[in-house]
């Protein structure tokens, strides 16, 4: 069993690729580092590092290491934050933030409602943007985020919003002069695309490769934030699902809004990293849910 020090040590010169920088962040000396490595070698009964006066590198037996062992302790940090945050109550600092303005409202509901509940936990808002939403929770610069739903990978709370779904074109396109579309229009028109790294479950919800019978959704080009996308669609460049609440939040005279009359309705609600389930996190899904529901 490796003591607390040895992994932290360990794990630290396998990102740093430094026994200096590695000692700074620690607050130990370079040899003390230089012993730790020398022990787990011994340990292991293999190189974990190849080090030369200028390099510092990990070997395939360290990598493995390394890789085999960071979510563990990653987990083991979780878990004790977690029980840290049980035995203290409802304290310290929670980072929120809203994906789309539409969203705001409903997020400040809840902040207002767990602030009164928590006075003692300081509540920070942020807005993400579509090409770094998930990357804010994975690296846990936010803890809990109001978006759409699906979104999968993330523990996902009640769904608070709901709006049914309409089709933006350009001002001017034939399609306006309906008085509502089917999802199989998607089939005739290309459909502007989200940012690559949404998740794959979320696209297939908005941008479906597929009309309900089968047919292929021609794919236009991609943003990288909604009004990028929905700039796009101004341009005559594409077609684009969207939420009913876009028509009040971006209203645009280039862009009109026709009603999807056979689709789901959207639904929005909090998400966060399952890991980090903390206290707090549980607490303000709570008053999320009994702000935006009574």
């Amino acid at each position: 069993m490796l003591e607390r020090h040895e992994l932290e040590t360990f794990l630290t010169l396998a990102e740093e690729l430094h026994f200096g920088r590695t000692a700074e962040r620690l607050r130990v000396t370079t040899g003390r580092i230089s012993q730790v490595v020398r022990k787990l070698e011994r340990r292991v009964g293999a190189p974990l590092f190849t080090r030369t006066s200028r390099v510092v590198q990990l070997t395939p037996i360290g990598r493995q290491l390394a890789e085999d062992l960071a979510p563990l302790v990653a987990g083991i940090d979780d878990a004790v934050r977690r029980a840290v945050d049980a035995g203290r109550g409802v304290t310290g600092r929670l980072r929120v933030a809203f994906l789309g303005e539409w969203t705001a409202p409903a997020l400040l509901k809840a902040v207002a409602l767990f602030s009164q509940r928590h006075p003692d936990c300081q509540v920070e808002v942020r807005e993400v943007q579509l090409f770094n939403s998930r990357q804010s929770l994975l690296d846990g610069s936010v803890d809990v985020l109001m978006a759409a739903y699906p979104f999968d990978g993330m523990a996902c709370g009640p769904a608070l919003l709901e709006e049914r779904r309409l089709l933006a074109v350009t001002a001017g396109h034939p399609l306006t002069q309906e008085a509502s579309v089917s999802l199989e229009t998607l089939g005739d028109h290309p459909v502007v695309q989200y940012p690559a790294v949404t998740s794959a479950e979320f696209k297939r919800d908005r941008t479906p490769e597929q009309t309900p019978s089968g047919r292929p959704v021609p794919k236009g080009p991609a943003g990288n934030t909604f009004s990028e996308m929905l700039t796009l669609v101004a341009m005559g460049r594409g077609v684009l699902p969207v939420g009913e609440h876009t028509r009040r939040y971006y209203p645009r005279p280039d862009v009109a809004y026709v009603p999807i009359r056979d689709a789901p309705p959207i639904r929005r609600g909090l998400v966060w990293r399952e890991s980090n389930g903390t206290a707090r996190v549980h607490e303000f899904v709570r008053a999320a849910t009994d702000a935006n529901t009574t």
